[in-house]
């Protein structure tokens, strides 16, 4: 089932999120409804809070990124298969020389920015059958992680531009919150106004 994407603006953006367990109700339907919904709406990555629940669950599968004719064989063979559902993850470490690559969110239809990021991770999680795992993870990968996880810490990509630029987004920001965007998949606007 497609879920409505939570648009920017809508308070459980700004929530740290919580961590379950494996009683959570009808999970494995609602992880199915997140992959549904991220690849309905041509996303990498979805994290709970971007469909109104500020639980720590995040999905991916970067293969669409594979496509990028900037990146090395290697990396494309690794994102073809980098389809992961990350629960109660714990960021580690973050380290190497913060590298940008423009950024989007499907909260934040539209709009595409420069974030930079480190480009290696190490991060714990649990998968869809609670079995916990602990990697290292790099390039463009790494940074759709990261982009995912900052969801679950109340930030999104936005909040990692310098202020000038934050001020340029404003009022196309304010736009999105009420609703002032055209998206070919369903949204959830927490200030529609009519």
């Amino acid at each position: 089932m497609i879920l409505p994407i939570t648009a920017y603006g809508d308070p459980v953006l700004k929530k740290t999120s919580v961590d379950i367990d494996a009683s959570y109700p009808e999970l494995s339907t609602l992880i199915a409804n997140m992959f549904e919904t991220m690849e309905e709406a041509d996303g990498v990555g979805l994290a709970a809070p971007q469909v109104g629940l500020d639980i720590r669950l995040v999905v991916i599968d970067a293969s669409p990124m594979a496509e990028d004719e900037n990146i090395s064989k290697e990396e494309k063979a690794f994102l073809k298969t980098f389809k992961k559902t990350l629960i109660n993850p714990q960021m580690l470490n973050e380290w190497g020389e913060p590298w940008a690559y423009e950024e989007g969110c499907l909260s934040l239809p539209g709009i595409h920015e420069k974030v930079f990021r480190p480009g290696n991770i190490r991060i714990k999680y649990m998968d869809e059958n609670f079995v916990e795992h602990e990697e290292e993870i790099t390039g463009l990968a790494a940074r759709v992680v990261q982009h995912e996880y900052d969801h679950l810490e109340g930030l999104v990509f936005t909040d990692h531009l310098s202020p000038l630029t934050k001020r340029m987004l404003q009022k196309r920001l304010q736009g999105i919150g009420e609703g002032r965007v055209h998206v070919r998949y369903p949204m959830r606007f927490h200030r529609w106004k009519k």
